[in-house]
Order: structure tokens, then C-alpha cells, then sequence
């Protein structure tokens, strides 16, 4: 009856999705409060229903009921509890389920805090975010309902993915997916307002927060994605342009455009074209992606569908949602005014450019994603497009967005000071001097850009402290007084601050890790010693153990620096035979923000083991980076600017408008 529950409540979802959609459109068009009303009980009733519906198919997971055919495909009686809850997410139909509920939650999250919007504007809002959430329980329902049952039920279940099997599979896909899902919010900001024709500063105000916020969980899951890569599939890397990481990074850079596009509008009410444009594109990136990971045009481990039935739907969707929201947009957008006019040199113009690179950048990203699929489709010619062609396009884009970047805030908004603003950067310029200097006399070997690289990155970290140095007075007022400021300051630009100065420390990770990077590959044998970067790795011999469901067979090293013990590494290899496949699971040793790596191969018919190793330079800045620009965004986000909204009017002014 669980099953038949949850199928039952997916279907009482669509028919609420399908009422907000349609009556408070007409509510809003007779003016009538309690049919625009309708969207926010229907958004919340909505919510409960997909709810009760996930929670039975976890429910189904965790009790191994076999019955149910998504279950038997993705679980097993032996698998320990976390995996089997994250097992729900880990395969086509239930990774689709979370993502509707994450829609529903949207949902209900503006039903229950959008009280200082319009009503008829939450009414057009939460109407277009049920369009979405219609045609995606369509989908579910039609071609991936998790809840069908066989007729025969088998005893035992055919396992997950062991590559999915891993603690990240707790923590990537759902963050991942508050972060797509999340701008289908802006996007129905962006639809609400061509529909009602109203777009000001107050709209602007009003979708920053809601944005910054799907901003926030797709750093966080694209970092929680990488990371995972890099320790679970045992290559030792951590970025690999894999055609469904683009997925996710396409939306990433989009909507990085979209905020600060956004608080151009807010502040200037100024590039509100742009803005509603950079809306509609963000939620089609995160689209296109769904698209790509289960349509079946895409082989990669990440992607989960192959059937071309549910491709096709999912195409139906992506061309009906965004050449739908694109025609609303070309009708509309020649009679929108463009606002405050501002000088190129100004904080305006900062913004425009940081936009100009980062569109440029996603374009990059999807002319290299998308050109193999279409030459295949056009010519039967499969060719692959790799690290190569990103890195000679992605890379000199992001150079002078990143000069750009600590500009930005030291200029004025509607016209600036260029000199000025240089001169209160000349000890960031001159710290990221020194840094050129010192690492060029240091380092030996990789590549000659690697210094400039690093230079660059300190630069844009010592100049996010110089706007908080420069806008709490230190060095020209008492220090108790600056601290006083300092305290003072908008929790915004303290997110700000922090932000940015995590792109810079993500891009030392990168240049040293990819530049420094030290490593060993080769067969060894118990008492073998190998050396990598100063370090001693002596295999003391092979082990095995028997996990709930899997084999294991453990590695076990001593390391030695200078000739002293430091750690025990213990690298290993899993067979699940259920599956009749294995995964690698590597040991890593960090030292500070550095780390030692090691993962092994398959043994040797002389009994030897195949081994990697490798030494990683401050690899640990590549993730702390994107947490840090995550930490600044939720000190903006709890900036109370931000989490107010646009303010309601005053009662004494409510009580003087005329009665209807």
C-alpha cells in the first residue's frame, strides 16, 4: 500500500499543480483577491503531497521492498542504511522525484514568505513556477514512475551503483538540485513580470534573495560534485570537462551574471532587458542540463537515463519552457524602459563587464558541450571536445574578470574614479608583486604562467580586504573607531568580501595543484618502498575484508617523511558481486592544505599491485574556495536588506487609500 500511497499523492500533486497554474491567472485578471489567493494554498497543499510521496519511496528503500521495481534495481537488503537512503536519489525515476519535490518546496517557500509581494504579482509567480511543476509530473508519471511494481517480486535486489555508494552521494544531488530548481524561481519572477508588464528596482529587490539563495546550494554542489570525483573514482583529478559538469557550471556562471545584474537593477534600476533575459537563460541552463544527464545523448558517469522515450519528453519540455519564455520575451521587451543611465567608468559599468565575461565564458562552455553532439547528429561523425579546447578558451576570459574584480566595489555607482580606485588597490597590486617574485624564486619547473596565475589571485583577495579596510577607515582613524565600523558594515559587503576572495584562493588551489602536482605510477610488491615529493610509501603487505555487501581488499602503508613515521595509509579495492563490478576507494593524507593520494589497480599475476600516487599541493583551496564564496553569500543573504524584500507600505498610508 506504500507504494501505491506515493503514486496515489504524485497524482493529487499534479492535479494542485494543474489548478495554481490556471486559476490565479484568472484571479489575476478579474482583480478577484481570493481566486489570486488560490496560488498560495494550492502551492502548499502541493508541497505536502510530493512530500508524503518522496518520503513513501524512501520509505519502500529503506525497507527493501523488492516488490517495487525501482527498489530491486537500486537497493539491497545488505546495504548499510545511509546508502540505502541515498539510493532513492542515486537512479533515474527517484532523482526525479527530488527534483519535483525541490520544485514544490520553492513553491511553498514563496507561498509562505512572499506576503510583502504583490498579490498579483505572487498570484503570476507561483503560477508559472505550477507550468513547471506540471509538466514535470507529467514526465514522472508517464515515463518514470518510481512506484510500478512486478508482478513476481525477487528476493533480493540488484544493488546500487557502487560508485554511487559513497557519503558525497548523500550531499551532492540534493545540493545540486536546490541549486537548478532554485532559479526556476527567478525565472518566474522573470515570466510574472513580462506578464504583468511591471519590472522596477522593487522586482529587482524582490528576486536577489531567492537567486543569491539557488546561488548559494549550486557552488556549494558543483564543489561537493568535484570533490567526489576526486576521492571516489580514483584518477586523481578534480575537473575533467566532463560534458554533464558543464551542466551544472553553465547555470553556475549564468547565474553569477544574473546577481550581479540584478543589484545593477536594484540600485540604478538600470539593465532591466538584461536582467529578465539573464533570468529566463539561467533556469534553460538548468534545463538543458536535466536534458543532457537523462536524455541518453550523453555517456558519462553521472548521467542516469538512456531511454530515448524519456528524452524526447524532456526535449518537449526544454523547447515548450524556454522557446515559450524566449517569444513572451521578444514580445515584451521593446516596450520595458532601461532606466538610470551611468558612465562606462562607474560600478555599473564594473558590473556590465564582470557580465560580459562570464556570458562570454558560458557560451564557451556550451559551443564545446553541445558542437559534438550536433556534428554527430549532422554527420554520424562522433569527435570529443576535452581540456584542451575549455582551457585555451575558458581560462583567458577569466583573466581580466579577474583584474576587474576588486575594481568593482572601489568605484562609484553612475561614475567613477578609475585612478582613484587604483590607488586605493596599489598594496593589493604591490602584496600580488611580491607574490610574482617569491614564487618565481621558489618554484622549479611548471609552467611559466603559473606565477602570474598566483599573482592574480592574490590581488583579488588582498584587494576584497582592501574595501573592507577602506570602507572601515583603518590606518586613518583610531583603531577602536574602525573596529566600530568595521562591525557596522552591511553584512552584504562583508559577503561580498568574502566571495570574491574565495575565487582567489580556488585559483591558487588550481595553479598549484595542476602546475606541482607530483605522482607515481607502477606495480609494487609487500616491502616495495616508493618516494613521491619527500615522501616514503613502503607497502607493508595486502589484506582483505568482507563489507556488508561488498569485498574488500585493503593496501596497507607506512609513510615516512625524513626518515620519520608520519601516518598509516590504507587504500583499497571494493568488489560487489551483486553488481559484478568494483570501485577504488583512495587514501588521502593531508598535510595543511596539501595531500597525499593513493589509490590502487588490479593485482599481478607475480602478485604485485598496481598503484598511483600522487603528491597535491594546497588541492584543499580548490573546495575551501567555493565554501567561501558560499559562507560570503549567506552572510548576504542574511543581510536584513535582503530578507525584507521590498517594504510594504505603511499602515497610515494603507488607511488613507480609498476603500473599493
Amino acid at each position: 500500500m506504500i507504494a501505491e500511497s506515493g503514486h496515489y499523492a504524485l497524482v493529487l500533486a499534479l492535479a494542485l499543480a494543474l489548478i495554481q497554474s490556471i486559476v490565479p491567472l484568472i484571479g489575476a485578471r478579474l482583480n478577484d483577491a481570493a481566486l489570486m489567493n488560490v496560488a498560495r494554498s494550492t502551492a502548499l497543499a502541493q508541497l505536502l503531497f510530493v512530500g508524503a510521496s518522496f518520503i513513501a519511496l524512501v520509505t519502500l528503500h529503506v525497507a527493501s521492498d523488492f516488490s517495487v521495481a525501482n527498489v530491486y534495481e537500486n537497493s539491497h537488503s545488505m546495504k548499510p542504511l545511509i546508502y540505502k537512503i541515498t539510493g532513492v536519489w542515486g537512479n533515474h525515476e527517484g532523482s526525479m522525484l527530488l527534483w519535483v519535490s525541490i520544485l514544490a518546496l520553492f513553491g511553498g517557500l514563496v507561498a509562505l514568505f512572499g506576503n510583502n509581494l504583490p498579490l498579483s504579482l505572487r498570484a503570476h509567480v507561483l503560477s508559472v513556477q505550477a507550468w513547471v511543476a506540471s509538466a514535470f509530473y507529467l514526465f514522472i508519471l508517464m515515463t518514470s514512475n518510481p512506484f510500478l511494481r512486478i508482478a513476481n517480486p525477487p528476493i533480493e535486489g540488484r544493488d546500487l551503483n557502487p560508485v554511487l555508494q559513497d557519503i558525497g552521494l548523500a550531499v551532492h544531488p540534493p545540493m545540486l538540485y536546490l541549486g537548478y530548481v532554485g532559479f526556476s524561481i527567478s525565472f518566474s519572477f522573470a515570466i510574472a513580470a513580462l506578464m504583468e508588464g511591471r519590472i522596477d528596482a522593487a522586482w529587482a529587490r524582490w528576486v536577489r534573495p531567492w537567486t543569491l539563495m539557488a546561488w548559494i546550494f549550486l557552488t556549494l554542489g558543483i564543489a561537493m560534485g568535484s570533490y567526489w570525483a576526486y576521492y571516489e573514482l580514483g584518477w586523481g583529478g578534480w575537473w575533467f570537462w566532463d560534458p554533464v559538469e558543464n551542466a551544472s557550471l553553465m547555470p553556475w556562471l549564468a547565474g553569477t551574471a544574473l546577481l550581479h545584474s540584478a543589484l545593477v537593477m536594484e540600485k540604478r534600476n538600470a539593465l532591466k532587458v538584461w536582467t529578465i533575459l539573464l533570468s529566463i537563460l539561467t533556469f534553460s541552463l538548468s534545463l538543458l542540463g536535466t536534458f543532457l544527464v537523462r536524455s541518453g545523448v550523453l555517456t558519462s558517469v553521472h548521467a542516469f537515463a538512456s531511454d530515448p522515450t524519456r528524452g524526447v519528453f524532456i526535449l518537449l519540455i526544454l523547447c515548450v519552457f524556454i522557446g515559450g519564455s524566449l517569444s513572451l520575451y521578444a514580445a515584451r521587451a521593446s516596450s520595458l524602459k532601461q532606466g538610470g543611465l551611468f558612465a562606462p567608468i562607474s560600478r555599473e559599468g564594473a558590473l556590465v563587464l564582470n557580465n560580459l565575461f562570464l556570458t562570454t565564458a558560458c557560451a564557451t562552455v556550451l559551443v564545446g558541450t553541445l558542437y559534438p553532439l550536433g556534428l554527430e547528429v549532422l554527420t554520424h561523425e562522433k569527435i570529443s571536445v576535452g581540456a584542451p579546447f575549455f582551457n585555451l578558451t575558458f581560462g583567458p576570459l577569466f583573466v581580466p574578470l579577474l583584474i576587474a574584480v576588486p575594481f568593482g566595489p572601489m568605484l562609484a555607482w553612475k561614475r567613477g574614479d578609475l585612478l582613484g580606485a587604483a590607488q586605493r588597490l596599489m598594496a593589493a597590486g604591490i602584496g600580488a608583486l611580491l607574490v610574482l617574485a617569491l614564487v618565481w624564486a621558489w618554484a622549479r619547473g611548471g609552467s611559466a604562467l603559473a606565477a602570474p596565475a598566483i599573482a592574480l589571485a592574490v590581488f583579488v583577495i588582498l584587494g576584497s580586504l582592501t574595501d573592507l579596510v577602506e570602507r572601515a577607515g583603518l590606518f586613518r582613524v583610531p583603531f577602536a573607531t574602525a573596529l566600530s565600523r568595521a562591525r557596522g558594515l552591511p553584512r552584504s559587503v562583508w559577503g561580498t568580501a568574502f566571495a570574491h576572495a574565495g575565487l582567489g584562493v580556488a585559483l591558487i588551489g588550481i595553479v598549484c595543484e595542476t602546475t606541482w602536482n607530483s605522482e607515481y605510477i607502477g606495480t609494487m610488491k609487500p616491502e616495495d618502498v616508493a618516494k613521491v615529493a619527500g615522501y616514503e610509501l613502503k607497502l607493508d603487505g595486502l589484506l582483505q575484508r568482507q563489507g556488508p555487501n561488498f569485498r574488500e581488499m585493503i593496501a596497507q602503508f607506512e609513510v615516512f617523511s625524513d626518515g620519520d613515521k608520519v601516518s598509516v595509509m590504507a587504500p583499497s579495492k571494493r568488489s560487489f558481486s551483486t553488481r559484478g563490478s568494483s570501485t577504488t576507494e583512495a587514501a588521502l593524507l593531508t598535510r595543511g592544505a596539501s595531500q597525499l593520494y593513493v589509490s590502487l589497480g588490479d593485482v599481478t599475476s607475480e602478485g604485485a599491485i598496481a598503484v598511483r600516487i600522487y603528491h597535491k599541493p594546497l588541492v584543499l583551496l580548490i573546495w575551501w574556495g567555493p565554501v567561501l564564496m558560499a559562507f560570503g553569500g549567506m552572510l548576504s543573504l542574511s543581510d536584513r536588506r535582503l530578507r525584507v524584500g521590498a517594504p510594504k507600505p505603511a499602515r497610515a498610508q494603507q488607511r488613507l487609500q480609498p476603500a473599493e
